[in-house]
């Protein structure tokens, strides 16, 4: 059992006084390793720390290219370690050890793309009047706090650092108190390489003490948070005693609309593996089914049918799908499964599954149907493999219905309409749509964010570089 210590100004930090915290295999429910819960004079250490990195002369120094060449050499390394990291996210999180190698080369790719991105964010000229030169210049917002959620952590660190460290922040990384050890990993790499001690720093414990002490403290500049809306608004309001500026992605209950004129088989498929994937704890799952009453029955019975063909098991073994993260998510989903029995009809799952050898916690997937619309199953994210049903009779309905919860993240559209498809798209509202696919292989190109709850500011793609820069104006009057 290894003692995950943090990585503090360049050293690892983490003694026999200190508290720890114990970290489990959701697969098998054994202990994985212990964590630091970090104490507030370490997190203050942290963060007077990444200040002194980010004013230094040595950083900056580091032009824009040779930030970007480290980025690279990172992807590098993800890769030639591809077969290691894959199997601590699988051992961390529980998923399936194929969605763990999607992770790890979707974490590569974000290091590989905001590294090609380093030196070409640029500012603008602005026409003002002869004899005034008027410019705008882009620098980095200075101590950047990230607070990684446990569903996939290795992506979504990734994708928030290399954005910050590409545009010449200093980084805090608040690992999820459940899933250290790729984090951890990351920070064995930065903590020899070139970047100057205090550009990137981890730190650990629980959300409700080390994570609340770093997002409320003045010494911080930005902030990143993926999590729940009911945190993330704590998030924010600890933010705005600072008037610190967030980015805030807070899930979703996205829906598929399948229209009749759909290719059912590719619909089905689609559906399918967007709330299975790592057992539903998606942020961007698609746990709501909107299909024309047409083809209810038709689609909803080819679906059921590839649910009962998936494997649930041990992340370890590549099932189709893995357990739910621990206990408390587990008695969560349950307890809407409960919901779901008395207010609808479970038309496949709703139960627990016995994994052998095991104190993991499984369920099977599940399809529910004949809840109302404004039911608790159909407005609240349950972050569990379960799909609710409803139907639609035209396309107004269909958009009325996409619409009718407090998030808006990501909308799947199945037609081959292409004005449906276009109409759809527009009305709802929703940070992404997906035509005839559902996530395009994680986009790491593709702006992610939602509109409503489900959070402030994108992430991914050059959209994200604006998170982590402030523009100043400078007018310069010449005379001739």
């Amino acid at each position: 059992m290894d003692k995950i210590k943090m990585l503090i100004n360049g050293e690892w930090v983490g003694a026999g006084e200190d508290e720890w915290l114990p970290v489990y295999n959701p697969s098998t429910g054994e202990k994985l390793a212990e964590i630091v819960n970090a104490t507030e004079k370490q997190i203050d250490t942290a963060v007077e720390v990444a200040r002194e990195a980010f004013e230094s002369k040595e950083w900056k120094s580091f032009k824009p290219y040779e930030r970007g060449q480290l980025l690279m050499e990172l992807a590098t390394y993800i890769r030639e370690n591809k077969d290691k990291l894959s199997e601590l996210e699988c051992l961390d999180v529980g998923k399936p050890m194929t969605q763990a190698r999607n992770d790890i080369e979707a974490a590569a790719r974000y290091f590989e793309f905001y590294a090609g991105a380093a030196d070409k964010l640029m500012g603008d000229s602005i026409p003002i009047e002869d004899g005034l030169l008027d410019v705008t210049v882009l620098e980095p917002m200075g101590v950047t706090a990230h607070i990684i959620p446990w569903n996939y952590p290795i992506q979504i660190m990734s994708r928030s650092v290399a954005a910050a460290i590409a545009t010449g922040n200093a980084v805090i990384v608040k690992s999820a108190e459940d899933t250290p050890l790729t984090a951890n990993a990351l920070a064995k790499w930065f903590a020899q390489c070139k970047l100057p001690k205090g550009i990137f720093q981890h730190v650990t414990g629980l959300g409700s003490t080390a994570g609340s002490h770093l997002v409320s403290h003045e010494g911080v500049d930005q902030i990143t948070f993926t999590g729940s809306v009911k945190t993330g608004i704590t998030v924010m309001k600890a933010a705005a005693e600072s008037v610190t500026p967030v980015t805030l992605e807070l899930g979703g209950k996205s829906p598929n609309i399948v229209f009749q004129d759909a290719d059912l088989e590719k619909a089905a498929e689609g559906v399918k593996n967007a709330i299975v994937q790592n057992a539903g704890q998606t942020c961007s799952a698609g746990s709501r089914l909107l299909v024309h009453s047409s083809i209810k029955e038709t689609f909803v019975n080819q679906l059921a049918e590839k649910f009962d063909a998936l494997k649930v098991g041990r992340g370890i073994e590549d099932p189709d799908i893995g357990p739910i993260l621990n206990k408390r998510q587990y008695e969560k989903i349950l307890s809407y499964l409960e919901i779901g029995k008395k207010e609808g009809k479970i038309l496949t799952g709703g139960e627990p599954v016995k994994v052998e050898d095991t104190s993991g916690y499984y369920i099977q997937p599940t399809i529910i149907d004949g809840l109302e619309h404004n039911s608790t199953l159909a407005q609240e994210e349950i972050f569990g493999p379960v799909l609710t049903v409803f139907t639609f009779e035209d396309i107004e309905e269909a958009i009325a219905l996409a619409n009718q919860t407090e998030y808006g993240l990501v909308t799947g559209i199945w037609t081959s309409n292409i004005d449906t498809a276009h109409y759809t798209a527009q009305g709802v509202k929703s940070g992404q749509v997906f035509v005839n696919n559902y996530g395009a292989g994680g986009g790491v190109q593709m702006p992610f964010g939602g509109y409503k709850k489900s959070g402030i500011g994108r992430e991914k793609g050059f959209e994200a570089l604006k998170n982590y820069v402030q523009i100043k104006n400078i007018a310069v009057k010449y005379n001739m």
